[in-house]
């Protein structure tokens, strides 16, 4: 809980046990009327409202009500013990579902990025009308793709201005990926990022690599900030890219909103994984879009021209984001470097593999679920996986890593662990949790689109023990192995 919330909590409580509990002066009962309503307005006014405080502010209300009957009232006002007793426990109840909602939910601190550069964002929404969109039934729809840009600022500049929180959109994907109640996630629209929006791109270097971003289905782009803000920081250009009824809600260019769609049902695995590999060759095709339009805004009046050095493009991708950024580097060579955080192979490179430098990282629960009669099955592994991971990672011609995070599930690779400590986090800390993955997939980029040698890929690290190298598919194009 934050501070004014736990003050007004012990104002509550307080104000709750004098109410209920003796018969005191007007004084006093004017004195905790004045402090619920001040400290509840307080709160109201600089932290505002959210859901988990419901036992809280029911409480509140309700001993406001109490306070003003006793400072009205001509006599005092007497109350059965037993009555007594039941109102009590009954306040107490309430303001135990607020502490443990909040416990459970917290307006959570985003950890620190590491490197020298502050953070900017421009927003768009682009429109391919080139191409018809696959998922409604209106021949006219033309392929909208929502982008975010986040870039390097100079971080001493950016210092007292207001940074940018979480869209509402994040608590909405939360609750498809969970099937839980959007409202519980409401609160993450209090969560300060680093980002401040349309501020001013750094001069410090002439240009910057970009790295593309897509997230993982019913997700959005806004699913891994740690991450994004850590590559940022470090000084890449960052681009996220929201897929229309696949992401979980993008709203168009139009101003209308597309809502996921979910799959259709099919009778078999391989009916689905057919739909999969259309599903994803859309996505892949708004990849190359979205580099078009990159190149034009390099060259054209853009607060980007000549900011972007598109000979070091970088990809990374969670679950089917991982999928996409797989077929993205099989089918658009302009992309140098790409990183799978736990996608399927879905399209071309199932069976040609890349011929670009490629990490693919899978989570303990995962590895562990493809072993024969294990009793973890997560749902990203189906009948085609296995198959189509070792085809796609052998066939590959140039470096190659295959890790595996223990303690790690499918969604460990986005903020959830910091959402919900104790339901998500599941035995790392919350801050070590996204550590792991904006690190590696930082140093990833930083050694080949910067050409920095990186100590985290040669071999395995102390501070990260629960990442380990696959020998079979950790390899160096002109090597046998990376230990």
């Amino acid at each position: 809980m934050r501070v004014l919330e736990i003050i007004f909590s012990v104002v509550v409580v307080i104000a709750t046990c004098f109410s209920i509990w003796g018969k005191w002066s007007k004084k006093i009962y004017a004195w905790l009327f004045s402090s619920v309503l001040v400290f509840g307005l307080l709160h109201l006014f600089i932290d505002h409202a959210r859901i988990q405080m419901v036992g809280v502010y029911t409480i509140g209300v309700l001993v406001l009500i109490g306070l003003f009957y006793r400072i009205k009232a001509a006599n005092g006002v007497r109350k059965h013990v037993i009555l007594r007793v039941i109102s009590t426990i009954i306040a107490l109840a309430f303001l135990a579902v607020s502490v443990v909602l909040s416990s459970v939910l917290p307006v959570f601190t985003m950890p620190n990025p590491t490197g020298e550069y502050g953070i900017g964002e421009t927003t768009k929404v682009l429109v391919d009308s080139s191409r018809s969109e696959t998922f409604t039934k209106n021949p006219t729809d033309k392929r909208n793709v929502a982008v975010s840009v986040w870039y390097p600022t100079d971080k001493s500049a950016q210092k007292k201005k207001e940074k940018e929180s979480y869209p509402d959109s994040l608590g909405e994907a939360i609750s498809l990926v969970f099937n839980l109640p959007k409202q519980l996630f409401s609160h993450l629209s209090l969560v300060k990022t680093h980002v401040v929006k349309n501020a001013t791109i750094s001069n410090k270097k002439k240009n910057y690599p970009v790295v593309l971003f897509s997230p993982g289905i019913r997700s959005t782009r806004y699913q891994s900030m740690s991450a994004i803000e850590e590559l940022v920081s470090r000084g890449y250009i960052v681009v996220g890219m929201d897929h229309p009824y696949t992401s979980a809600k993008v709203t168009l260019a139009n101003g209308k909103n597309a809502y996921y769609q979910a799959d259709p049902k099919f009778s078999t695995s391989k009916g689905l994984y057919d739909y999969n590999v259309k599903s994803v060759a859309v996505r892949a095709k708004d990849v190359s879009f979205v580099l078009d339009k990159l190149e034009s805004w390099n060259k054209n009046n853009s607060k980007f021209t000549g900011k972007m050095d598109l000979d070091k493009v970088g990809m990374f991708g969670h679950s089917f984001g991982g999928a996409t950024t797989a077929e993205a580097l099989a089918q658009d060579k302009r992309i140098k470097a790409g990183v799978s955080l736990e996608g399927g192979f879905w399209g071309t490179v199932s069976s040609k593999g890349v011929t670009q430098p490629f990490m693919y990282i899978m989570s303990g629960n995962t590895a562990e679920s493809l072993k024969p009669n294990s009793k973890i099955k997560e749902k990203v592994s189906y009948e085609e996986f296995e198959p189509d991971l070792k085809s796609a990672m052998s066939k590959s011609t140039n470096d190659t890593y295959y890790l595996t995070v223990d303690k790690f599930y499918h969604q460990s690779f986005t903020e959830i662990a910091f959402i919900s400590p104790y339901l998500f986090a599941r035995g790392l800390t919350p801050y070590h949790t996204v550590d792991i993955t904006r690190t590696y997939v930082s140093d990833f980029f930083d050694q080949y689109l910067e050409g920095k040698t990186e100590p985290l890929l040669q071999k395995k690290s102390s501070s990260y023990p629960e990442v380990k190298f696959d020998a079979t598919y950790t390899k160096k194009a002109n090597s046998t192995s990376n230990e």
